[in-house]
């Protein structure tokens, strides 16, 4: 197996980076992700360092892994070791000869990449915010929750009320998906693993960290988004063996739910994210001014309760 330092890099505007491999290569004619071989004896950093460098004329300074993704090509299997560059210097250029663009990700369309590279342009299409819904009293509460969110341009919510025994979970479920699709909205239901069979068709599952511990194996989802919640490395590491889409890191601050002792503090949340191969988003005694200090310290984007809508 081939191992690939894969670099994910943003300009200001959330643009990624992409390359247009050469006719006649490998999986010519298709854009990719940057990034190169890494050679025996150098960690993935430093094998990112120096291929963006080569290929791009771009100084890599600071990044974080992302996520590690195998694939079987059939003539070749490869292993792309995926990291999300968060501080680099100088302009890109194709320094091989090679078309480069920066691309929004919403204009990623999959059958212009390498099947390995698919699974990065999903992530990379995760909503930078999710809101959380508080603990709410009657539907229509549900319904206004949901509008102004929307109106507050936060694409994902996660419904989490724990209040409510199952029938009526699954019955504002069915609602928020239904309002969601017209008002633009990804929705994911907290909820336990064994609701799934009961699950509207294009709705997200999160799992709190207690039913994630209770998963032995990776789920069967070829459809639908699943999360996480983690408090710890060996939570996070737990997550990346059954392959969620994401986890929700928290608390970074004091907040009520948690003792003070528990916060993470900024540099806490940054040495565990980097050491996860998962996306994640910052949880706990967020502002959303917060969201770029969050992607500095190697989140996908931020999450929380009281700061939406």
């Amino acid at each position: 197996m081939i191992h690939v330092a894969v670099a994910v890099i943003k300009n200001p505007r959330q643009e990624v980076l992409v390359a247009l491999r050469r006719p006649g290569s490998h999986q010519g004619g298709l854009w990719e992700f940057p990034g190169g071989k890494v050679e025996e004896g150098e960690t993935v950093f430093t094998a990112l360092q120096r291929e963006i460098q080569e290929e791009l004329d771009l100084s890599i300074s600071a990044a974080f892994p992302f996520i590690k993704i195998s694939h079987d090509y059939g003539d070749k299997r490869v292993l792309l070791d995926v990291w999300q560059v968060t501080e680099f210097g100088g302009t890109a250029i194709g320094r091989e000869g090679q078309q480069i663009q920066w691309l929004p990700p919403v204009d990623m369309q999959e059958q212009d990449f390498p099947a390995a590279n698919r699974r990065i342009i999903d992530l990379l299409k995760l909503p930078l915010e999710m809101a959380i819904t508080p603990a709410l009293k009657e539907l229509p509460a549900l319904s206004e929750y949901l509008e102004k969110v929307a109106a507050a341009d936060v694409k994902l919510i996660q419904l989490r009320q724990k209040q409510l025994p199952t029938a009526a979970l699954l019955k504002w479920a069915n609602h928020a998906e239904t309002l969601g699709e017209r008002l633009g909205l990804k929705i994911v239901l907290n909820a336990p693993v064994d609701l799934i069979p009961m699950m509207p068709g294009s709705m997200g599952l999160h799992l709190s960290a207690t039913e994630l511990g209770k998963l032995k194996a990776p789920l069967a989802k070829p459809s639908f988004l699943l999360g996480c919640s983690c408090h710890s490395r060996d939570e996070l590491r737990r997550a990346e063996a059954l392959s969620v889409d994401y986890a929700l890191l928290s608390p970074v601050a004091k907040i009520a739910k948690y003792p003070a002792a528990a916060a993470l503090g900024w540099s806490g949340f940054a040495e565990l994210a980097a050491d996860a191969n998962v996306p994640v988003y910052a949880l706990g005694g967020l502002r959303r001014e917060d969201l770029d200090i969050a992607q500095s310290m190697g989140a996908v984007g931020i999450a929380g309760i009281s700061m939406y809508p």
